[in-house]
């Protein structure tokens, strides 16, 4: 476990972590004018949020691939998709429910309260997030890249 938290705390991870966190920025942009737009042009409520989830996340998961882990050429296929998808409504999931309880406990929050505890929420799951991508999603990718002589920037192991 220790060896796996200093995996979590080199240069090249800490590298990784500020691209996952710039990318998240550009993606929760994506996505906020994704679903004014669709609310504008009448779509309900549900799609609104489910056409910007789905479209901010797929980019997140180019994005991610290509630039925070530098894997280039064939993507991961349907696994390795399905799997950066269900960790993200993870995410989604914990943030809601962070919100929600922050609401609870200290009263209505109103705009600001409830944009500062999706931030909170956000910065909270960051790690663990990077961790899921880095160990579950891209795992075999990275270890391939390591093992054909491409410099891979993390090896988990």
């Amino acid at each position: 476990m220790r060896n796996y938290l200093r995996s979590l705390a080199t240069r090249d991870a800490g590298a990784q972590m500020v691209r996952l966190g710039l990318i998240g920025v550009l993606n929760t942009i994506a996505y906020f004018v994704l679903f004014n737009v669709c609310r504008v042009a009448g779509i309900s409520l549900f799609w609104s949020i489910t056409i910007g989830f789905g479209l901010a996340t797929l980019g997140s998961y180019v994005l991610n691939r290509r630039w925070t882990f530098e894997l280039t050429g064939v993507s991961g296929g349907l696994g390795e998709t399905a799997r950066f998808f269900g960790i993200n409504v993870i995410a989604w999931g914990t943030t809601v429910v962070m919100v929600l309880l922050a609401d609870r406990w200290w009263g209505p929050l109103g705009t600001i309260g409830e944009n500062a505890a999706s931030l909170v929420a956000a910065v909270i799951i960051l790690v663990p997030k990077f961790a899921s991508y880095r160990d579950l999603v891209f795992h075999k990718a990275l270890r391939g890249q390591s093992q054909t002589g491409v410099s891979a920037r993390v090896d988990p192991e």
